[in-house]
């Protein structure tokens, strides 16, 4: 069978090609995407020149799948097992693992030299994953197993925008029962930091977002406000300078402001440290949520299945991975919360 992926060159040209899909190495797996969410991260890649990604890039890091086949070693999956696939795992090693904080691991594992162009150039990844693609080979520590009772094209956002959104609320923040939220930019991330924020047990989840679409959206998910208003957190999912100074200026006295969304490269803002030290105030920033995978994934799989949180409906669109463009051209003008395409 002939695989494809969503390349993009050193000039900055996209395009469906053939790839090659190299056998799986020691612990590693090889798996047929089912689904991959279209993510703004993938957006920032194009835009920022393939941030520190070498070139040629195969884009996406959202994906669900089956497993095809396994490289020696790989322990806990079988060959038909549904998985949702980690851009972001614990390497074990390095002196954050060490040191028992394996959510902030420095070197998170990567298969390196399996994807490759038609005229064998190697390919590299996004985020160690590459899932706009019919077939990706990723670490076994990479790929979490999940029921298969859960639509594949809501357990592929598990990867990026729930875990990032949701754990960013109850690992990153810590948000106590009670806490008042907001949330700045609702997107998918948004959307979903604000469930998480729900889950929390947060008794007021402000959504603010210069699209009042998205506003009337956050309301069906958790959104009890569509104003700013004083609160004890602030999940900034946009990482614009105005984004931030806003979210710094709703915070109350010993409030915690935590850094979500991507910034452009630049990007600055301008800090009045006395009134920060005068309101105690906390800055954080949230590195994907701060996820683990195999802990966090199988949780977050069992809520979506009991209803705890609405993956359904996250998902706007589906299509063929031959519509990625018009995915992006969808996702910047913000008409969907998630398309996911179907490799």
């Amino acid at each position: 069978m002939t695989e494809h992926g969503v390349v993009l060159g050193a000039r900055g040209s996209i395009a469906l090609e053939e790839i090659e899909v190299g056998a799986p190495g020691p612990g590693e797996v090889l798996v047929r995407i089912e689904a991959t969410g279209v993510c703004h991260s993938d957006l920032h890649v194009i835009e920022e020149d393939g941030w520190g990604h070498p070139y040629p890039v195969l884009l996406g890091h959202e994906g669900a799948g089956t497993v095809e086949a396994l490289g020696d070693g790989v322990q806990g999956l079988a060959e038909g097992d549904r998985v949702v696939l980690a851009w972001k795992t614990a390497c074990g090693v390095c002196s954050t693992c060490a040191r028992g904080a394996p959510r902030q691991c420095k070197r998170p594992p990567a298969a390196a030299g399996r994807l490759l162009r038609s005229d064998g150039e190697v390919l590299t990844p996004v985020l160690r994953s590459g899932t706009f693609a019919t077939q990706t080979v990723v670490p076994a520590r990479a790929a979490v197993r999940v029921p298969r009772e859960l639509p594949v094209e809501q357990a592929c956002l598990i990867g990026c925008a729930v875990a990032t959104g949701v754990m960013s609320v109850l690992e990153t923040a810590k948000v106590w029962p009670g806490a008042r939220v907001a949330v700045i930019g609702c997107g998918a991330v948004g959307l979903s930091a604000i469930q998480g924020a729900r889950i929390a047990g947060a008794s007021e989840i402000r959504a603010i977002d210069l699209d009042q679409r998205k506003l009337a959206t956050a309301t069906q998910f958790g959104a009890t406000h569509t104003e700013p208003g004083p609160v004890d957190f602030v999940f900034d999912v946009v990482g614009r300078r105005s984004t931030f100074e806003q979210g710094i200026s709703l915070l109350a006295s010993g409030g915690t402001f935590v850094l979500v969304g991507l910034s452009p490269g630049g990007e600055t803002v301008e800090l009045e440290l006395p009134k920060l030290f005068a309101k105690r105030t906390q800055i954080l920033v949230s590195h994907g949520g701060d996820h683990l995978p195999h802990e966090d994934f199988p949780r977050l799989a069992a809520w979506a299945l009991d209803g705890t949180l609405d993956l359904a409906g996250m998902v706007t669109r589906t299509a063929p991975l031959d519509e990625w463009s018009e995915a992006f051209d969808a996702m910047k003008d913000g008409s969907v919360i998630r398309t996911v395409l179907s490799p």
